[in-house]
């Protein structure tokens, strides 16, 4: 047996590389939502932040990253939150112009941003699509106003459905956030809601089950939610109708019509590489001997100020030891319905297969795990019960 903790990672290549920038406001805190995200205060600049001291931050943060990633091309940018659609035209134009100065972006790359209903304007939008953003997912949730409002939304199922129909007159490639499983939300409901964004024929709909994650609102104060019973008929029906539709699972919560995935997020879930600038966020950068993960501060303002006295904002860069490797490696790619090809394991980790023989062997036993051994690939049962699967590769 391998001596994991004394293996040296040597990759052959290097991954695909992405970038993903954090915008950390929005204009009101969700009770379900867990990412770092800040609601905007009065009195601090327009629109309740600082949006150029922001966006000097984030391109000196990207110029700290750049000595890790010479040469190597970006394929993808997602701009997330928060609420990204807060930025105004001007200052989305000043950023991607600074990143297209000093990176080497692939002319075709997909560039998403991630908007709220309640911010969309027609104007705001086509301003957005003519400096370079060619994907934007919109945070609809429900179209229904009463679990809008239990949601702790801020944008009603009128906004929600105008703001689809002004991004797709702008942008080639719109996504759709819903949930399912909501306070008291009946079958009927949630039915609703899958009829509802099916007709608008967007390319891609990802499809969340609402969880209460701690140190939030709801995790304290907990609503009443449908039994695991119903939840499951709700993903049962939701997933027939999206089949019916054209729409391809291809990940846990992903749902896209043929050759419409979204490229970023696929990037992850096959252990690409990604440069993470902005208030919490988070990077994967590989090295032929090494790869490290990092994390920035949190806060924006602390944030702002390390960039500004310190140079950079890092508070953790640290090697992934090559004992934790299989697990970050299954981790993301079980997620994915088709898996990965089998050799991408080595080609991403540096590792031979070998050190996975008992998990897989194990994981194929249990009806988990595809038996076809050019692929890492779940079963329908292991995507049912993932964290099962995935847990088996933890040591």
């Amino acid at each position: 047996m391998l001596n994991l903790k004394s293996s040296q990672v040597a990759l052959t290549s290097l991954p695909p590389l992405a970038l993903y920038i954090h915008f950390p406001w929005c204009e009101k805190k969700c009770p379900y939502c867990d990412f770092n995200s800040h609601q905007i205060r009065e009195g601090v600049g327009k629109n309740g932040f600082d949006e150029k001291r922001y966006i000097n931050a984030l391109i000196a943060d990207l110029e700290t990253e750049l000595p890790n990633i010479w040469g190597r091309q970006v394929h993808t940018i997602f701009i997330g939150g928060g609420t990204p659609s807060l930025i105004s035209p001007a200052g989305m134009d000043d950023l991607l112009s600074a990143i297209r100065a000093r990176l080497n972006l692939d002319p075709a790359a997909e560039i998403t941003m991630e908007a709220n209903p309640g911010s969309i304007e027609a104007e705001k939008f086509a301003a957005y699509a003519k400096c370079g953003i060619n994907r934007v997912s919109i945070g609809v949730q429900s179209f229904q106003d009463e679990q809008l409002k239990a949601l702790g939304r801020i944008h009603t199922s009128t906004e929600a459905k105008r703001a689809i129909e002004i991004a797709l007159q702008h942008f080639p490639a719109v996504n759709l956030d819903l949930m399912y499983g909501l306070p008291n939300q009946t079958l009927a409901a949630a039915k609703n809601d899958i009829d509802t964004a099916l007709s608008f024929q967007t390319p891609h709909l990802s499809l969340y089950n609402l969880t209460l994650e701690p140190n939030t609102y709801f995790a304290n104060f907990p609503p009443k939610l449908p039994s695991e019973d119903e939840i499951d008929l709700m993903f049962e029906q939701n997933l027939a109708l999206l089949t019916k539709a054209g729409y391809q699972r291809y990940e846990v919560s992903a749902y896209a019509k043929k050759d419409q995935e979204c490229k970023h997020n696929l990037n992850y879930w096959r252990f690409g590489d990604y440069i993470g600038i902005g208030a919490g966020a988070h990077g994967k950068i590989s090295l032929p001997n090494k790869i490290t993960r990092q994390v920035r501060e949190r806060h924006p303002e602390t944030y702002m100020s390390a960039i500004e006295n310190q140079g950079h904002a890092l508070i953790e860069s640290k090697e992934v030891h090559a004992q934790d490797l299989p697990f970050e490696f299954m981790l993301n790619a079980l997620r994915l319905t088709s898996g990965v090809e089998t050799s991408s394991f080595s080609e991403r980790t540096g590792l031979p297969l070998s050190v996975l023989s008992n998990a897989l062997n194990e994981a194929c036993q249990k009806g988990l795990l595809d038996e076809n051994p050019k692929y890492l690939k779940p079963t329908a049962l292991g995507l049912r019960y993932l964290n099962d699967l995935q847990a088996l590769f933890l040591s």
